[in-house]
């Protein structure tokens, strides 16, 4: 199959693993990336989180690396994207409200694309009517409510599990990066083989 474009949706302290690991796997296979942020520019940066379990009743948060915006905000073409991809942490608290990103997200839910999203990154689309009506979804727990109210099933994922419905793939967290980049290459179409 041919290469894939992908729109990554980040914000402020978006999780560094969830930016990084993500886009060097899909662009290895071949796939482009275009990290994009709300009023950013390519060539732009944005800090990063890193988020950890360390035994407190939530998670720590510590600062990531800043990451290089590779796509004008303002210059997206959502028609010539095969798939969206809502990274985790604290970047969808408030990216999600941005009109804009909701009417990205509808597009790829009104034209059936493939939509992935771990951790926080469903928070953008539960903002969006629909998007997870009748889907199974993971994130981090934190998120059931949201899930559940936006008429979704949230799904207990393990910390390193993804979770396909349909064209939808979801994961609790960046330790599941390995799963849910393997189920993202499946629903792209992406075969890998060893020889």
């Amino acid at each position: 199959m041919p290469a894939k474009k992908i729109l990554m949706l980040c914000g402020e302290f978006t999780e560094e693993y969830e930016i990084f690991v993500y886009q060097q796997a899909m662009e290895a296979v071949g796939h482009t990336v275009h990290v994009v942020c709300p009023d950013k520019n390519a060539g732009d940066t944005i800090a990063t989180s890193l988020h950890d379990f360390e035994g407190h009743q939530t998670y720590t948060e510590k600062l990531g690396h800043r990451v290089l915006i590779n796509k004008t905000f303002s210059e997206i073409k959502v028609e010539d994207y095969h798939a969206v991809y809502c990274a985790g942490g604290r970047g969808p608290e408030y990216i999600r409200t941005d009109k804009r990103i909701q009417a990205l997200v509808r597009h790829f839910h009104e034209t059936e694309k493939p939509i992935f999203t771990i951790c926080h990154g469903v928070q953008i689309l539960v903002a969006v009517d629909g998007v997870v009506r009748g889907k199974k979804v993971g994130a981090l727990g934190a998120c059931e409510p949201e899930v559940t109210l936006a008429g979704g099933t949230y799904i207990d994922l393990s910390p390193t599990e993804a979770y396909v419905d349909g064209t939808m793939v979801s994961a609790k967290g960046w330790t599941a990066l390995a799963a849910f980049i393997r189920e993202c290459l499946k629903v792209l179409g992406t075969e890998i083989r060893h020889n």
